[in-house]
């Protein structure tokens, strides 16, 4: 294969919270060191790059947001000064009426961008925000691919589910208004690239794309980092990564299970996140009485993660519903026994290599967890069989090789069609 020219998009790539950050990372990175040339555009927050791993293939092209959902003054109104031009404005007026902008504004930046850069690339790849603007780069000629790790419209239906009010489901209608455009603009794009079969189902399903135009490159993990402790794990410890606060994260359903362990044994959950100070996590926590046996940390680069994991006698992913699922192989990865539910992609990242819960269900997950931090030998077979799977099957080298074979057959067919 020769090598590529990639321009890789995304409009939020958050370096270790959150799988688009970690997927750009990664991704840009090996197709770099399989000697392809990357560009990575992306609004705030900006990805943490491996440029110097390189030799100078690899880059970083800001495109800025006005950034109205960073962490330390979310939904800011931005002052008079700070306006550049007419999508900024929509950008404002979009939050302002109650929608979340991000994936629109950012496509139409990209596609301003990459219009008058079009003999730099031989193909862009967008990462999941399926805006509008990715059509106007089909239109001046350059080859598309996108990402999708499951469609959104999942979030949108379990978040509407567990709304308390009439008025929180209206809330949520048209903060998630953003996938009827990316439903169009999926069924537009030549190729999608998703993370699972789970997904590529849920594809078809929620947006109505030709399976046929589907590709399924699972992710992967950095197995040089992700290893085996050499250190004693610590008693009674159980790992988690939450994002965040959504529902379909299945965090409340975790800390239920933690408050029902708590009463028979001694037990300290870690969760990889930071809770919202007045959200639905923070108030089970409170509401629970389990302050004392949940720590939450946040923003640790991979090697203390992987630490953490490897610290742990057992992880756990509770989500209703995962497209894939990171942490989960980086948790297996660094032998560690997962127990995990069987919601969306779990079971077929897991296999036979965890233990696998009914979504939704605090007393089947403590069951599970008490389980395994009771059973020792178990513990080691489970981590020892998760490290194997994850060495077969899901490492960045190999996702980043698949990916770029996309690329070449996308290329190929826009030539042949011109």
């Amino acid at each position: 294969m020769r090598p590529l020219r990639i321009a890789l998009l995304s409009y939020r790539s958050k370096p270790h919270c959150g799988g688009q950050g970690v997927y750009v990372r990664h991704l840009s990175r090996e197709l770099a060191l399989l000697g392809h040339t990357v560009e990575v555009f992306s609004g705030q927050p900006y990805p943490d790059l491996d440029l110097d791993a390189c030799d100078g293939r690899l880059t970083l092209t800001p495109l800025p947001s006005l950034d109205l959902y960073r962490d330390d003054d979310p939904f800011r109104t931005p002052a008079l000064r700070e306006f550049r031009d007419g999508i900024d404005a929509l950008e404002v007026a979009t939050m302002w009426t109650g929608g979340f902008p991000e994936p629109l504004t950012f496509s139409l930046r990209a596609a301003r961008e990459l219009a008058l850069r079009r003999d730099d690339f031989d193909v862009v790849h967008d990462n999941q925000s399926l805006g509008y603007g990715l059509l106007r780069l089909g239109r001046v000629g350059l080859p598309l691919v996108a990402t999708v790790h499951h469609p959104i419209t999942v979030d949108r239906r379990h978040e509407i589910e567990a709304a308390p009010s009439v008025v929180r489901r209206l809330s949520l209608r048209r903060w998630y208004g953003f996938t009827r455009m990316q439903a169009r603009v999926a069924r537009r794009m030549p190729t999608l690239i998703t993370v699972s079969e789970s997904s590529a189902a849920d594809l078809v399903a929620d947006f109505g794309v030709r399976r046929a135009d589907v590709r399924v490159v699972p992710v992967g993990v950095d197995i040089e980092v992700f290893q085996p402790p050499t250190l004693p794990r610590v008693p009674g410890r159980i790992v988690a990564v939450s994002s965040s606060d959504s529902p379909m994260k299945g965090a409340r359903v975790l800390l239920e299970a933690v408050a029902k362990l708590a009463t028979e044994r001694d037990v300290e959950l870690v969760v990889v996140g930071r809770p919202k100070a007045d959200g639905l996590v923070a108030r089970a926590v409170d509401e629970l009485g389990i302050a004392d046996s949940v720590r939450f940390v946040a923003g640790l680069p991979d090697p203390a993660l992987a630490e953490l994991f490897a610290s742990a006698e057992v992880a756990v992913v509770p989500s209703l519903y995962e497209g894939f699922s990171i942490p989960a192989i980086e948790a297996m990865a660094c032998a560690t026994p997962l127990v995990a539910s069987r919601g969306g992609a779990l079971p077929e990242v897991v296999g036979d290599c965890g233990v696998l819960v009914e979504p939704g269900n605090p007393s089947d997950l403590a069951g599970a967890l008490g389980s395994l931090l009771d059973d020792a030998t178990r513990r080691t077979a489970l981590g020892a069989a998760g490290r194997r799977r994850v060495q077969e099957r899901f490492t960045w080298r190999a996702m980043a090789a698949q990916t770029a074979a996309v690329y070449a057959d996308v290329v190929q067919q826009r030539n042949g069609s011109c």
